[in-house]
């Protein structure tokens, strides 16, 4: 189960971003289905999960691409509420031609108001899952309470701090998570140490250990990712599935297929390899939701890239 937002991405592919005042012309636009918890749910139900969504979409064309993005990956809708009066979440994204780098301005729309009261109707829906995810677009006190039903019905609960917040994250927040899964930029966002590489990540990682996480996933793009617990400190290349062409997803799909292998049993190592290789394939592709590899594509990679 994933609590999270569904945005209507546009997409914009240029050399530069343009300075305050400025107007450039861009190479490429496109209108895709986004949101971080919605790209999440779409990666997991593509790479074998059985997966529902928990948001708030508006009753306007950007809803429609949710829902018509869900019904077509395999996610289920059962916990989402449509709003007649707030408009559904939309995304700028900026795409650098030359190197595939995103940077992504965010509204979460109707998902804004996400609270305890949507959390507590889906409680059965949470307390029944394996494996319940969330991250940091939609309110954090919904997050948070989620994030308690899940950790007191013993659910695997994965939180991606994402985007990092810029006030003060809850204390209570770390104890009840499995798994921290931020990427370099939020490590030190939330740690105050520079992550440029896996030695840094680890000194990033301790201090989320140390706040009560039980396990930190630090993704670290072109240098693969660095898994950090009490017991184990692993650092694993990327996968490799062809030539970079959009990361606008990739943490993403490094989230969904962690869930999908986690809820299939597998060690934590091996899901960060599977997820690994569902993130080395989306960074091939344009855009997000629609970067998400199928099952049969994870596997085939699976067996040709490792060994």
């Amino acid at each position: 189960m994933i609590l999270g937002i569904f945005a209507a991405d546009l997409s914009f592919r240029a050399s530069r971003m343009p300075g305050m005042g400025e107007t450039l012309i861009s190479s490429a636009f496109a209108v895709g289905a986004g949101g971080k918890g919605s790209n999440q749910a779409v990666a997991c139900a593509r790479s074998g999960g059985k997966v529902g969504m928990l948001t708030r979409i508006g009753r306007d064309v950007f809803g429609e691409l949710a829902l018509r993005t869900w019904d077509q990956a395999g996610v289920s809708t059962d916990g989402v509420e449509t709003c007649d009066h707030e408009a559904t979440g939309a995304a700028f994204i900026f795409v650098d031609q030359a190197t595939g780098q995103n940077a992504i301005l965010v509204d979460p729309g109707a998902a804004r108001s996400l609270d305890r009261a949507f959390v507590e109707r889906a409680r059965t829906r949470i307390a029944g899952s394996r494996v319940f995810a969330t991250q940091l677009e939609q309110p954090i006190d919904a997050a948070l309470h989620a994030l308690q039903i899940a950790h007191e019905a013993r659910v695997t609960t994965v939180l991606n701090p994402a985007p990092a917040p810029a006030l003060v994250m809850p204390d209570a927040i770390w104890s009840l998570c499995d798994i921290v899964v931020p990427n370099e930029v939020e490590a030190s966002m939330l740690t105050g140490v520079d992550v440029d590489g896996p030695r840094s990540a680890i000194d990033a990682a301790d201090i989320l250990l140390a706040k009560g996480a039980s396990h930190v996933i630090v993704t670290l793009g072109s240098q693969g990712v660095l898994l950090r617990s009490p017991t184990l400190c692993l650092h694993l290349p990327p996968v490799v599935a062809g030539t970079v062409c959009d990361t606008t997803g990739a943490g993403d799909a490094f989230m969904g297929g962690l869930c999908t292998a986690l809820a299939e049993g597998r060690t934590l190592a091996d899901a960060v390899q599977f997820a690994n290789a569902v993130a080395g394939i989306s960074v091939t592709r344009p855009g997000t939701a629609a970067s998400m590899p199928a099952r049969s594509e994870i596997d085939r990679l699976m067996r040709r890239a490792i060994p």
